[in-house]
C-alpha cells in the first residue's frame, strides 16, 4: 500500500511550521503541505496522489466541509472513501500550542494515525431481530409519530390526553405511572403501578367527584395522593384500588423522556430526553431488528468465569454498565452482544484476553503509542524530545471519542476566536471509545515506552459509561503500582468542561509540570503483547500478559522500592496452609494452570495467575488464600531454580495403595482420617497388611468383603 500525507496550516491560521512538520513524518511513501489544502492545495494533492499511485491519504484536516471536498478529489483519483484518515493538527495543536510544540506534535500525530490504520480490524456486523412494539411514556407527539410504522403504547404516566392535539387513534394508551424498566432491547418489561384498573368504563362517576387535578380523564387514573375512600364506592365496576395495582407491560424499544442516565444505563433500544429527529429515525430504523458491527472478539476458552459449579471471575460483569455481559450459570458468563456499546469497560478489565476490543485493538493502542513516544534524531532538534524544543514532557493522553474529544475541541475554538486564553501542555492524545477502555495493561505499556506520564481524558460527571468520578480507582491503584516501582505518581484522570477550559488548563499544567522525567528512554520498547510461555494459550495483548511484560520493560530502568508490586489487579499470589490434603481440585480448576500437582506437593506458577480466585473458592479444606498483588521474587527471571517458573507452595506426597498400587490420596490426608476414625475400625479386616487407610477404597472394600476369610 501506498500511502501519502498531507500537512494544511488551514490558511496559515495554525502556527505550524509546515516544511518541519513534513520533514518530521515517517514511514510514508511522500509528505506533502499546503497553506490551505481544501482550496488552492487541491490541485497539488491530485497530482501528488497520481504521481505516487498513492491508494491511502493521511491528511490533517478537522472540518467537516473540507474533509468531504478532500474525500471527493481523492475518490475522483480512483482511492476508496474509506482511504482517506484525517488528524486534527487544528484545534488539538496549533490553536493551543505554540509553534515549536504545535509542529511537533502534529507530525507525532500523523506518524500515529499511520501506524493505526496498520493494525485497524477488518469489519464485522451481527444481526438481532425483535419486534415493533414500541412503549412511549408520557409523550403524546413522539406516540403520534410513531404509530404508523410501529405498535406504539402510550403510558400516561399521570398525563390527560383527554384534550391532546396530537392523533392517538392508533396508538394503544395505558393509564398508570411507571415504576421499573427492566430487560434490553427486544425485551423491556416495565412496570407500571396505577389506583384504577382495567376493570374501569370510563364512566367518569371518581373524575368528577375526585379533587381538582387529581384525577385524568384519558385515561381515567386517580392521583396518587388521593385518599378519598368514597371513591371506590361510586365506581360500578369496582376499578379503584386506592393502594394501587401494579402490571407489566413488554415492549422492544422504550422512549422514555424523563428518566434518568442511570436508570436507563446505556441500554440500547431506551431514550430519553431531548427526543430529538435524529432518536426517532434510530428508533423507527430498528423496528424488527437491529444490524450493527461486531465490537467483541470472543475466545471463551480462556474465559476464567468459573469451572465446574465455582465461581470465578466476574470482572466483565461488574464492568459493563449496559447490561451485555450476564453471568447465565454459575461457573460462566455469556455475552449478548447486540447490546453492546462498544465501550471497551469488559475488554480493559478482562485479565486473560477472552474478551478484546475489536477497533481499536490493543495493538493499535499499542502502536499508536509507540509511535507518538518515538524521540527525536539529533538532525531533528525541532522534533519532540527531552533535550531540546518541541515537547519536553511526554504525556500519552488516552481522550474519550464523545464528551472529552468534543470538550478539548472546544477549547481549541475558543482560542483561536480569542474568546478564551487556552494554552496547555502538549500532551499525545490517543483517541479511545471511551475511557472505560483504558486500563492498568494500557497505561503501564505507555509508561514502558517511554511517556514520562499518562492522562486519562473522559467525560465524568453523569457519563452513562464510567458515572462520576469514573476512573478513581484505577487511577488510585496505578499510581500505587508505580510508586512500588520506583516511579512515583504517574497517571491522572481529567474531565474537561467545555464551558471551563481554565479549569483543566491549570489542572493538566500542575499535573505535568509535577513530572519528572521518566528514566525508562523512549523508543526502545515495542510490545509482543504477552508473556514468554508457549504453554499459555491466551491471545495477545490480554491484560494480564501485556502488564507483566511492560512491567519487565519497565524494571530494567529502575528499581522498586518494594518486592510486591500492589495495585495490578490480574495477579495473584497464592498461599497454601497445612490443611492441603492434596485434592487434584484446584489444579483442575484453574483456568490459566497456574497450579500443578506433583509427586512431591503443589507448585504455583506466579507468572500465569490472574486472580480470579477459583483456587480459594474451589479448594474443599478451605486451604488456599489468594492474595492481589505482583511478586517480583515469584517471577522466574528472579528465581536461581531448575524449573523457575514454578514455585512449592506444599510439599507433601500422595500414597500408593498397599494392594494396587493407585495414588488414592495424599498421606496427610490418610493420616488425619487415622486419627479421627482409626480407633473406630481398628481390627475390622485382620488380614490386612499395615492399615486398612493404606488401601484405596475399591482394595479396602474388598479387604472388609473378605474379612471373614472366604
Amino acid at each position: 500500500m501506498n500511502t501519502g500525507a498531507f500537512v494544511c496550516s488551514c490558511a496559515g491560521t495554525c502556527d505550524i511550521d509546515l516544511e518541519a512538520a513534513r520533514e518530521g513524518i515517517d514511514d510514508v511513501d511522500v509528505a506533502a503541505s499546503s497553506r490551505l489544502l481544501c482550496g488552492d492545495g487541491l490541485e497539488g494533492m491530485e497530482h501528488v496522489v497520481e504521481e505516487h499511485e498513492l491508494d491511502q491519504l493521511i491528511v490533517t484536516c478537522p472540518e467537516a466541509s473540507a474533509q468531504e471536498r478532500i474525500r471527493e478529489a481523492a475518490t475522483e483519483r480512483g482511492l476508496h472513501p474509506d482511504a482517506v484518515e484525517f488528524v486534527d493538527q487544528r484545534e488539538s495543536a496549533g490553536w493551543v500550542h505554540g509553534e515549536s510544540e504545535a509542529t511537533a506534535k502534529t507530525a507525532r500525530l500523523v506518524n500515529a494515525a499511520n501506524a493505526g490504520l496498520e493494525n485497524e480490524s477488518v469489519g464485522r456486523s451481527l444481526t438481532h431481530e425483535a419486534g415493533e412494539r414500541v412503549a412511549v411514556v408520557g409523550d403524546p407527539e413522539t406516540a403520534a409519530g410513531l404509530a404508523e410504522g410501529a405498535d406504539v403504547t402510550l403510558i400516561a404516566d399521570g398525563r390527560d390526553f383527554a384534550d391532546t392535539e396530537y392523533d392517538l387513534e392508533d396508538v394503544t394508551v395505558e393509564r398508570g405511572r411507571v415504576v421499573e424498566v427492566e430487560g434490553s432491547f427486544g425485551e423491556f418489561e416495565l412496570r407500571v403501578r396505577s389506583r384504577v384498573t382495567d376493570d374501569c368504563i370510563s364512566c367518569m362517576e371518581c373524575v368528577r367527584e375526585a379533587p381538582d387535578g387529581k384525577a385524568t380523564r384519558h385515561p381515567v387514573d386517580l392521583d396518587p395522593d388521593v385518599d378519598d375512600e368514597s371513591l371506590p364506592e361510586l365506581c360500578p365496576t369496582d376499578a379503584i384500588e386506592l393502594e394501587g395495582a401494579e402490571r407489566t407491560l413488554e415492549a422492544d424499544q422504550v422512549v422514555y423522556p424523563e428518566a434518568t442516565d442511570s436508570a436507563r444505563g446505556g441500554r440500547l433500544g431506551f431514550y430519553t430526553a431531548p427526543i430529538t429527529p435524529a432518536k426517532v429515525s434510530a428508533i423507527e430504523r430498528q423496528l424488527g431488528g437491529v444490524t450493527k458491527p461486531e465490537f467483541l472478539d470472543l475466545e471463551m476458552d480462556v474465559c476464567a468465569a468459573g469451572a465446574s459449579s465455582q465461581a470465578g471471575c466476574n470482572e466483565c460483569v461488574e464492568a459493563c454498565p449496559h447490561g451485555a455481559v450476564e453471568r447465565a450459570r454459575i461457573d460462566e458468563v455469556e455475552f449478548r452482544e447486540e447490546l453492546c456499546q462498544n465501550c471497551g469497560a469488559c475488554t480493559s478489565s478482562c485479565p486473560t484476553g477472552a474478551t478484546r476490543l475489536r477497533e481499536p485493538s490493543n495493538e493499535r493502542l499499542a502502536r499508536e503509542v509507540e509511535t507518538l513516544l518515538v524521540p527525536d534524531e539529533v538532525e531533528r532538534s525541532w522534533l519532540p524530545g527531552r533535550s531540546g524544543s518541541g515537547i519536553d514532557d511526554a504525556v500519552v493522553a488516552f481522550v474519550c471519542s464523545e464528551r472529552a474529544e468534543d470538550a478539548l475541541r472546544e477549547y481549541g475554538r475558543l482560542a483561536a476566536a480569542g474568546r478564551a486564553d487556552v494554552e496547555y501542555p502538549p500532551i499525545l492524545p490517543v483517541r479511545v471509545n471511551c475511557t472505560d477502555t483504558v486500563g492498568e495493561a494500557h497505561a503501564m505499556h505507555a509508561l514502558a515506552a517511554g511517556a514520562d506520564g499518562v492522562a486519562i481524558v473522559g467525560c465524568g460527571g453523569s457519563c452513562l459509561h464510567s458515572g462520576p468520578d469514573p476512573k478513581a480507582e484505577l487511577v488510585e491503584r496505578l499510581e500505587r503500582a508505580t510508586t512500588d516501582l520506583g516511579l512515583g505518581k504517574r497517571v491522572e484522570f481529567f474531565a474537561p468542561d467545555p464551558d471551563e477550559p481554565e479549569a483543566f488548563v491549570d489542572s493538566l499544567t500542575a499535573f505535568v509540570d509535577g513530572l519528572e522525567p521518566t528514566p525508562v528512554p523512549a523508543g526502545e520498547h515495542e510490545a509482543e503483547g504477552g508473556i514468554d510461555d508457549p504453554d499459555r494459550e491466551n491471545p495477545p495483548f490480554d491484560s494480564h500478559g501485556w502488564t507483566l511484560e511492560s512491567v519487565r520493560a519497565i524494571l530494567a530502568h529502575v528499581e522498586p522500592e518494594r518486592e510486591v508490586i500492589r495495585g495490578l489487579k490480574d495477579f495473584g499470589v497464592v498461599d497454601v496452609t497445612d490443611a492441603c490434603t492434596l485434592t487434584p481440585t484446584c489444579s483442575n480448576l484453574c483456568p490459566t494452570d497456574a497450579l500443578r500437582r506433583i509427586e512431591t506437593g503443589l507448585e504455583f506458577n506466579h507468572e500465569r495467575c490472574v486472580n480470579c480466585e477459583l483456587c480459594e473458592e474451589g479448594c474443599m479444606e478451605d486451604a488456599i488464600t489468594v492474595e492481589q498483588g505482583l511478586d517480583l521474587s515469584l517471577l522466574p527471571e528472579n528465581r536461581d531454580e531448575e524449573d523457575p517458573a514454578w514455585e512449592t507452595v506444599f510439599e507433601g506426597s500422595m500414597l500408593e495403595c498397599r494392594s494396587c498400587g493407585t495414588e488414592f490420596t495424599s498421606e496427610r490426608s490418610a493420616e488425619r482420617i487415622k486419627g479421627e476414625v482409626g480407633d473406630l475400625v481398628s481390627g475390622m479386616a485382620p488380614q490386612a497388611e499395615g492399615s486398612i487407610f493404606d488401601y484405596c477404597s475399591e482394595c479396602r472394600s474388598k479387604l472388609l468383603y473378605d474379612r471373614s476369610g472366604e
